[in-house]
């Protein structure tokens, strides 16, 4: 019998220095990113409070802010140089095909439709969230079950829309629908009475009544429409700029989950408990050499914009207006859904 030989050819091996030279000098997004010396993000054109949120000053917070400013520290060392541009939900997709922004972070779902006839990539999922019903407490309504025949606001442009839709038509229920695409103003027309009904994200309903201060006057419904997790976008082709994306995202989990933040990656830099850690903080070489990167972009991250869990309290949680726990959007050790990838 001949014995087969499974080891690698001459050519196998050249093509495999060649990706990996290629991708040492990243792909084509990152290099319009380096050369212009500043990373565009969609915004909101509103507020889409605990995520896209802007002062009178003209001044951005907010989750879905600062993970763009995390992804601009990694790529240019500097959360300063990302520029916010504010994009509403229908424009979020033209945006990003026509190059107005390199990335959307703008509380937005991976889909099918946006995945196979869009043709858009996605990162890992940062948040995820149910989409929920709010009712008046008036209405006495139980359920989505009971308000046949009640009019719905619904966030136009938006996965709602089809959500709504279909849960309605399940349940033999017939609604309504009022579609406004302002955050600002589909809050208006509910708070106002003129829907019985508010379809959003989950967060957004809790934020949005305790915002308003009435929160015993508002029942978030126990139906779920959806489980949704929400991603960043990204053109297709170039892979390397879903991997920065991703590892940015996983640097920031990695971080949490072994105790490093904003106020000890210093200490933590100057002597690190492993070679995983050193790594990751650039003490030793590898980290970001391989995405295109220096290979301190985790250490700068995590030293000027904080770990997940700093990033998710300042905007949603206890140290922000809205004191909204983590529930699933917690890391695998505390019950929730996110991970890092592993750093060798």
């Amino acid at each position: 019998m001949k014995h087969v030989r499974y080891g690698l050819g001459a050519a196998a091996i050249a093509l495999i220095a060649a990706g990996a030279a290629n991708a040492q000098q990243g792909g084509p997004t990152l290099k319009t990113v380096k050369d212009r010396g500043t990373l565009l993000c969609t915004g909101h054109d509103g507020s889409y409070l605990g995520f896209a949120e802007v002062d009178d000053k003209g001044a951005w917070t907010g989750l879905d802010i600062d993970l763009c400013r995390a992804v601009a520290t990694a790529v240019l060392g500097d959360p300063a140089k990302a520029t916010i541009i504010p994009i509403s939900w229908a424009q979020r997709w033209p945006a990003l095909q026509s190059g107005e922004v390199d990335l959307v972070v703008k509380a937005s779902g991976a889909t099918l439709s946006r995945d196979a006839e869009l043709g858009l990539q996605f990162s890992l999922s940062y948040y995820l969230g149910t989409t929920k019903i709010m009712a008046h407490k008036s209405l006495g309504l139980t359920s989505l079950a009971d308000a046949d025949g009640g009019t719905i606001c619904i966030p136009a442009g938006t996965t709602q829309q089809q959500q709504i839709a279909s849960y309605s038509e399940k349940l033999g229920v017939k609604l309504e629908p009022v579609l406004i695409e302002k955050t600002e103003e589909l809050e208006q027309a509910y708070f106002s009475g003129r829907c019985d009904l508010y379809t959003q994200w989950g967060p957004v309903l809790a934020i949005a009544r305790a915002a308003k201060g009435n929160v015993d006057e508002h029942d978030i419904l126990p139906d779920v429409l959806a489980l949704e997790p929400e991603v960043i976008v990204m053109r297709p082709g170039d892979d390397n700029w879903v991997d920065i994306a991703n590892w940015t995202l996983s640097a920031l989990w990695f971080a949490e989950q072994e105790g490093i933040t904003s106020q000890n990656v210093d200490e933590i830099k100057a002597d690190p408990p492993s070679p995983e850690v050193a790594k990751f903080l650039g003490v030793n070489p590898g980290m970001g050499t391989p995405l295109g990167l220096t290979d301190d972009w985790a250490y700068d991250v995590i030293k000027q914009m904080g770990n997940y869990a700093e990033i998710f309290d300042r905007n949603l949680g206890q140290g922000s207006p809205y004191k909204m726990d983590r529930e699933m959007t917690a890391l695998w050790k505390d019950g929730g859904v996110l991970y890092p990838y592993l750093i060798d």
